[in-house]
């Protein structure tokens, strides 16, 4: 068969470069002595990595493509006339393996990569994308409706009662067809590891949240993984540096610099990058305010004071990503004051917040106004983007289909080591 497969073929390129012999050790523990054969783990990824690498990452897609394809089956190492494993052996083997398995095979293709002189990890790019979830919005149902029924389940069980029409789910919207549904308030049946989120102009639906991180110097991924879709990026951002620094330090390569959007911006990350000892380039959040227009901060009596001479005392604390100190003005003062249309709105009198972490966004913010920074934001465009574009239109990450968490990370290891792979053998 091999003398059919051209020279440049992808897939015979592949069975060239791609050396799997680690997955015997690391999935024995999986496979018992007795029963019915199971399949090959050399062969299970291989078949799943031709499903994202063929944008068609359905178990049943791929069964259909390696048997329609000699480059294929070359690649797997099957015969022509050879029974492929039925596509739910593919879905119960993906739930068999644990994530470390996944995460292996994809530290595995990074090392290749490194081991080529392709990056350095010094810069990062880092970026996130909701991913479509194997759950329709119709699956929604109220969170005290689904714990009602299945208390009411659980109590059938313990008495052994049995009644025709005891319990009946009700539809949220028939109870009220104007309520709003939220993720605190709703949860999918088929997939609860599901979240509603959107953005601006698409339709809400159920999501998770991939978020990746780009070697800006080679585009290579260097970790990839499932999140809630209902997370902030600033909330994920630290999991992901700990998923970098894991793939990266086994390689002896260090982290220095990062490069994010504004959604990665809150006091506990420039905490957390000082820490590690990392250069962050991220904008600050729209709600910092470099100065004060029209207010002069007296530090000796911890007050701002306004243009016409009145006082803006502090007031106490608010928690709101990060804490903060309030400052506010007397209404009395603000009454009459002839720049109050233009100083206070619709309020009835001035608030000022500050965050206590002021200097760490005094920093960044004249970081990123330099022209290091400038060039930076560039450099995130024309990195993270495109490779997260090519993921979602070309390589099987626009959905999941899977049900739960666990099984989306493992989802989007494999579109990331299908990327990996791809800029390996050019």
């Amino acid at each position: 068969m091999s003398e059919r497969i051209p020279l440049d073929n992808l897939y015979r390129r592949l069975k060239e470069t791609l050396d799997l012999q680690f997955l015997y050790p690391t999935t024995a523990k999986y496979y018992g002595k007795e029963g019915q054969k199971s399949i090959d783990p050399i062969v299970f990824f291989k078949l799943l990595l031709v499903g994202y690498l063929e944008n068609q990452p359905s178990d049943r897609r791929i069964i259909n493509i390696a048997s329609m394809r000699m480059d294929v089956l070359y690649f797997i190492g099957y015969d022509i006339d050879e029974e492929l494993p039925w596509h739910s052996t593919l879905s119960r083997t993906r739930q068999l393996y644990q994530q470390e398995v996944f995460d292996q095979l994809f530290k595995q293709v990074l090392k290749q990569c490194i081991d080529k002189g392709m990056l350095t990890g010094k810069r990062q790019a880092i970026d996130s994308v909701f991913v479509k979830a194997n759950a329709a919005m119709d699956s929604l149902k109220e969170r005290a409706i689904l714990e009602d029924g299945i208390a009411f389940t659980r109590q059938l069980k313990e008495n052994e009662v049995k009644e025709d029409n005891a319990h009946q789910d009700t539809d949220p919207a028939e109870n009220s067809k104007s309520s709003k549904r939220s993720n605190a308030s709703h949860i999918s049946t088929t997939d609860p590891d599901s979240r509603m989120a959107v953005k601006p102009g698409k339709v809400t639906r159920l999501n998770y949240l991939g978020q990746l991180s780009v070697d800006t110097g080679s585009y290579v991924i260097t970790a990839i993984g499932a999140f809630h879709a209902d997370k902030r990026d600033s909330q994920c951002l630290d999991a992901v540096l700990d998923k970098i620094d894991t793939n990266l330090n086994g390689s002896g390569l260090t982290l220095r610099e990062i490069i994010a959007d504004t959604n990665y911006s809150s006091s506990s990350v420039l905490k957390s990058l000082a820490a590690r000892g990392i250069t962050g380039y991220i904008p600050n959040t729209g709600a910092y305010k470099q100065q004060r227009e029209g207010f002069t901060y007296d530090a000796e009596h911890d007050l701002y004071q306004c243009r016409q001479g009145n006082a803006l005392k502090f007031i106490g604390y608010k928690e709101h990503h990060g804490t903060s100190k309030i400052y506010i003005s007397k209404r009395s003062d603000c009454k009459d004051c002839p720049l109050r249309s233009t100083c206070l709105g619709k309020s009835t009198f001035k608030t000022i917040t500050n965050t206590l972490d002021r200097s760490f966004f005094d920093q960044m913010h004249h970081r990123i106004k330099s022209e290091p920074g400038k060039q930076m934001m560039k450099i995130r465009k024309s990195t993270v983007e495109p490779v997260i574009g090519t993921l979602t239109e070309y390589l099987g990450m626009r959905k999941v289909y899977t049900k739960g968490l666990k099984a989306a990370n493992k989802c989007m290891l494999l579109a990331g080591i299908a990327y990996n792979l791809k800029k390996l053998i050019k």
